[in-house]
Order: C-alpha cells, then structure tokens, then sequence
C-alpha cells in the first residue's frame, strides 16, 4: 500500500516519523532563498526539530527564488502541501521523517510577492543556499564583482530586481523606509566567511545606488558567518523510487541525505532567532576555524576524488572510496598537504574529523555521484583547492598531492574519460574550460593563465612545475598509473 504525500494523509503514515505539533499554529519568521535539497536536509530539519519541542513556531519558513525554472519545484513541493520526506540512510539502517517547517512558497520571478513578504515586520531572517556560483564573485580576487550586468540591472531598477541581493537590498530599504527594523542575512552556503561575503555583495550593490545606503547596511544590519554540513545528493528517479518501495510514500521530491549534520553558527540576531542550540547547533564567537576545518578537508577533499574517479568512469562517491587508489589518494593528500594548513580547532582533533568525513563518503547508501562532485570546478577550486595550495608554497611547502588534484580537473574538462567515454558539459564555463584544456595538453602553463581561477598561484613556479608534471603524467600515463606513482613518491 503506497500513501501521497500530503497534509490529509499525513496522519496517515505509518513508516515514517511525523510532527506531533500543530502545523496551523507555525507563523512565519524567515525566508528561504533556495529551496533545494541541502536546505531541506538541514536548516528545515533543525527547525522541524526546534518545533517539535512545543516552542517557537513563529518562525517557519516561507521559501523564495529568483529563477524562473524553480518554479516546477514549487508546483511539486505545492502539489504535497509544502510537505518533505528525509531520508536518512547509513550502511546498517534507513529512516524517513516528514517535514513540515516550510509553509509557503512564493511563486519564483514574483519580485512584488517577494519584496512584500521581505518588508514584513515578522520576517526577522532572510537565510540563503544558493550555492558557490551565486554570490557574484570574481574567482581570483574572490570579491564581489560589482561590473556583472545582473547587478548593474537591479541597481538601476530596484524597484523591481533580478537576483537575490537586488530583492534582499530592495527589502531592507523598503524597511528602512518605514522604520522597520533591518532583517538579519544568514548565508548556509560553502563559502569562506559566507556572512562578510554576503554583506559584500549587498552592500556592494547598496554602493551602485547610494553609498549611504551601502554604510548603513554596513552598520545596520547582521550578517552573521556559519559553517554548514550534511552529504545531500540530488534527487533522481531512483530515490523516489527507493522511498516508494521502501517506505511506501509517494513523495514529488523527497531528500536523501546521510544521519550526520552540523552547523556553527555565528550569535549575531539583533532581530531575534529561534533557539536552535535545543537541537544541536552550536553558536560561537568565530565560525572562521570551523568552516575552514570544513571546506579543506571535507569539500576539499571531495575535489580530491571527484575528478579521479570521473576520468576512471566510477559513477558512485563510495564507489570511489572502494578504488584503493583513489581512497588512497584522498588519505596521502589530506594528510599530508591539507590537514597541517588548516589553523586549529576549539575541541576538534583534526586527522580524526578527516578520518570521519572520509567514512562518510564511503556510505554506500547515499548514492551521491561522482558528476555531482564534479561540478562547478571553476567556482569550488579556488574556494576548496587553491587556497590551500597558496598557504603551501608562501610557507616553501610542496603541493604535489594539490597540484596533481587541479591537473586532473584540468584533464577532467577535456571532455573524456581515460576510456574515450565522452563527459557531458559540467560547469557554467565548460566551453572555455575544454579549449584551455586542449590547449594545455602541450602547454600546461595555459590552463594556469586563467587568472581569473588560480590569481597569482598560476605563475608561482613550484606550482606550475608540480602542475605541469603532473598533467604530463596524466596524458603519457593515463589516471591510475599517476595516482600509482604519486602514492609511491615518484612523480
């Protein structure tokens, strides 16, 4: 017997855990940019938890989005009543839990529904996961980058903006207008300093109307950092299928994700915040030792895998972590060139959370892919893999390992695998990356002129020479003899 999933058969389940408290007494507090599968599995999680304890059910979620073809996705998650099924899956057991945190969805493009609901005085948060590539940041400064013509637009019009900060920017003006106090902007996005970041790309588009408003956004409103992490991977065919077969809940889009979850978050709500320390975040004084532990090792060493094992043809992240030598490689890598660069942290043995994040990968339930790891390199490198790699050789450090992971991204948007299989496009600037590619398949100092990605790294030379030789390798050699001869020390 098989249930949709909706607020009338709810009540219904019996094979997943659902709320006990009364959804018509949530009211909203916060808004949402980005109702994807991260924030289902984490920010709406947590809140789900806080509500479940009888408190706080003035601040429910009301989800928003600038694109346009989000709009499927609220017609899905609408089409169930807002409602979410999580699954949580591990190699010895699996459960699911219905969500319901989310109460509303404002139809994606409407920027009229958007800033109305943003100039409520009950909206106290505005929180976002709108990914790497969202935050208009130019990759080798890795600063906000005022010249794109989505933000000339909204600072020309608005009245009617385009992109997340342009609604955001309009709403906290149209608050100031009207003596209402600013909305606190809490990024859960996988950037460095993902608070200062955000008040760099409002307050920066603030700068192109009025630079007044940009010092008042500075001085007025919070931007609190924080650090976020659970392995959520996409949703396909294959995990509706699972939650039908093994739950018997037919849901539009439900969440897998693994039992593990974290989030850090700076204390910095001067318009109030839900007490979410009573279900396990924790609020600190400085993210900045947290998420660097975190986008290192974890997202770094995601990279480290994801471009091996896609020129390998392995479809599956514990696939991957079951080839010896690309756990292998992870482990040399993280161990030696990333874990001794990433500053201490309070409480935290830094080789055991590797060790944890590299079980976590090899959760052979999770189903999260190689493709997905894969993508975006040209945003995630200089956000997981460069920097490190700059702390290296300013410190006279090597970067074989480092070096090895960018030429094998740089062999990755080639287009093919170490088969001949073909790679379908995997990055907003794929066309440019395979030309660099091609080009630097006998001249590998022009996959490091892209300035734009690698800044000064490029032209480093233990950096270029560790590059080069490693890219050569990889043509001469094919993937696993130079993964072969890095573990050996020979390359």
């Amino acid at each position: 017997m098989t249930t949709k999933l909706s607020a009338a058969t709810l009540s219904t389940l019996s094979t997943a855990s659902v709320p006990a408290y009364d959804r018509a007494a949530l009211t909203p507090g916060i808004v949402h940019f980005g109702v994807g599968n991260f924030h289902r599995a984490h920010q709406a999680v947590y809140l789900d938890d806080l509500f479940a304890t009888g408190r706080d059910h003035d601040w429910a979620l009301i989800g928003a989005s600038v694109r346009e073809a989000d709009e499927a996705v609220r017609q899905k998650l609408g089409a169930q009543d807002w409602l979410t099924t999580v699954v949580e899956q591990e190699a010895d057991h699996s459960s699911a839990r219905v969500t319901v945190a989310m109460i509303d969805y404002i139809q994606p493009g409407d920027s009229a529904a958007i800033l109305a609901r943003l100039a409520n005085p009950a909206t106290r948060i505005v929180s976002l996961t709108i990914t790497e590539g969202g935050y208009y940041i130019d990759p080798a400064s890795q600063r906000f980058d005022p010249t794109h013509p989505d933000i000339v637009y909204d600072a020309a019009h608005m009245d009617a903006p385009r992109t997340t900060f342009g609604l955001i920017l309009a709403g906290l003006l149209a608050r100031r207008n009207t003596g209402i106090a600013p909305f606190t902007v809490m990024s859960c996005d996988n950037i460095p300093g993902n608070g200062h970041v955000t008040q760099n790309a409002v307050a920066g588009l603030a700068e192109l109307v009025d630079p007044a408003l940009a010092q008042w956004v500075r001085t007025a409103v919070a931007f609190p950092n924080s650090m976020v992490d659970r392995i959520t991977p996409a949703t396909s065919e294959r995990e509706r299928a699972l939650l039908l077969e093994q739950f018997g809940i037919e849901d539009n889009w439900p969440v897998f994700c693994e039992s593990f979850r974290q989030w850090v978050l700076e204390d910095n709500f001067p318009a109030g915040r839900p007490a979410l320390e009573t279900v396990g975040v924790q609020f600190v004084d400085d993210v900045a030792p947290y998420e660097h532990m975190k986008i290192r090792i974890l997202n770094g060493g995601h990279a480290t895998i994801a471009y091996p094992a896609g020129l390998l043809d392995v479809h599956f992240v514990h696939e991957a972590m079951e080839y010896p030598l690309v756990s292998a490689f992870l482990a040399k890598v993280e161990q030696d060139e990333i874990i001794p660069v990433v500053p201490p942290v309070p409480d935290t043995d830094l080789g055991d959370y590797s060790a944890l994040c590299q079980r976590r990968f090899a959760n052979p339930k999770i189903g999260d892919t190689i493709r997905r790891l894969a993508l975006d390199g040209s945003n995630r490198q200089p956000k997981f893999i460069i920097p490190t790699a700059m702390d290296r050789v300013a410190a006279g450090q090597s970067v074989t390992g480092l070096a090895l992971v960018s030429a094998l991204w740089c062999r990755y948007c080639f287009g093919t695998t170490d088969s001949g299989a073909t790679i379908a496009p995997n990055d907003p600037s794929w066309d440019r990356l395979t030309q660099q590619a091609a080009v630097a398949k006998t001249d590998p100092q022009a996959w490091l002129g892209m300035t734009d990605i690698y800044g000064d790294l490029g032209r480093n030379p233990a950096f270029a020479t560790a590059f080069g030789t490693a890219l050569n390798s990889l043509w001469q050699h094919g993937t696993a003899a130079t993964l072969e001869r890095y573990l050996a020390g020979t390359l």
